[in-house]
């Protein structure tokens, strides 16, 4: 079995959720063996997706399970049993405001909890997504080169027209695209 965590942030790119996490599940289990997908919703990525879209096979977390999980010592940590429990860490899409908190190790919410908590000898795959002004601002390569030199592997944007209207680089990858890249993870995984 394959345990792939997905997590969605505050970028409209989060619309394609219901479809990437629909293609991981449907990955070809003669070739890859059982696929179980869990995701992790930040508050601004709510806004984009309808829970109801979603397999009612995927296990589908908030900043409120990461609060209402935990009572006392001894508890399960959400973001740490989380982290334990996936075999890759897919971001996708990863907006301006997680990529920062992410480069510059803060973690206030269940995604970024987890990504300061990852294995970095586990595949952590992020895929950008934001307008191109943004993607473009001397910031944002930095602050992918510093996850990419600590293993992580990044997905590139795409150029297209955005929801905003402007056109230009930052949209997140095409789902083909971001599937093919975790079928090459899990074929590595298993060798």
């Amino acid at each position: 079995m394959v345990k792939i965590l997905l997590a969605c942030t505050g970028s409209v790119a989060t619309i394609k959720l219901p479809l990437l996490a629909q293609k991981l599940l449907d990955l070809d289990e003669n070739q890859f063996g059982n696929i179980r997908v869990q995701i992790i919703l930040t508050e601004r990525s709510k806004h984009f997706v309808d829970h109801k879209e979603l397999s009612k096979n995927i296990d589908i977390y908030t900043d409120e399970d990461e609060w209402s999980a935990w009572g006392k010592r001894g508890d399960p940590v959400l973001h740490i049993e989380l982290a334990k429990w996936a075999d890759i860490f897919l971001i996708a899409p990863l907006d301006a405001n997680t990529l920062a908190k992410i480069s510059s190790g803060l973690c206030d919410n269940l995604l970024t909890c987890v990504a300061r908590a990852w294995d970095i000898n586990k595949p952590l795959i992020f895929c950008p997504a934001m307008n191109t002004k943004m993607y473009e601002h001397i910031l944002t390569k930095e602050q992918i080169d510093k996850l990419k030199s600590w293993g992580y592997k990044c997905i590139p944007v795409i150029s297209k027209t955005l929801m905003c209207g402007d056109t230009g680089l930052g949209a997140m990858a095409e789902i083909d695209t971001i599937v093919d890249f975790v079928k090459s993870e899990i074929s590595n995984l298993n060798e």
